[in-house]
């Protein structure tokens, strides 16, 4: 799989490895690797779904980082006769986040009271204003 890492994922694991909160290096692979899966759970994925004929159940590979990845596998395994396509994989981390809150994730409000999604902010003139959830204090949205 082709994976290019985003700015916001490489600071992140930049300041773990720069922190000196491990004693250990186990105890900070294990940060690495949790943070890691945090990120990568922000994302949204691929799959390459084949079928052999209509109305026949398909078999599903992933994830991929790109429709040209999957896409390019699929054309690598064309042999196997069938369908191929490509489904995208919405991200299970930014449904989360939607419903409750991602603080400090990118696209979410950065206030340090706040951290939901830029929906849930009311309209105030051109700009997003305060957060619309009654239980949060945010008075402005921070990107």
């Amino acid at each position: 799989m082709r994976f290019t890492p985003r700015a916001e994922e490489v600071k992140r694991v930049v300041g773990i490895l720069e922190s000196g909160d491990y004693d250990t290096p186990e105890q900070m692979a294990k940060a690495l690797l949790k943070d890691m899966a945090d990120l990568m759970a922000m994302r949204d994925w691929v799959a390459l779904s084949h079928r052999f004929s209509k109305g026949q159940l398909g078999l599903n590979w992933g994830p991929f980082a790109s429709v040209i990845d999957a896409t390019s596998t699929g054309e690598k395994l064309g042999g196997l006769g069938g369908e191929f396509s490509v489904v995208t994989l919405n991200s299970t981390g930014r449904l989360l986040g939607n419903v409750s809150s991602r603080k400090g994730a990118k696209d979410f409000c950065q206030h340090p009271d706040c951290g939901h999604a830029g929906w849930a902010h009311l309209m105030d003139g051109s700009a997003r204003g305060r957060c619309g959830l009654e239980v949060c204090p945010c008075d402005k949205f921070r990107k």
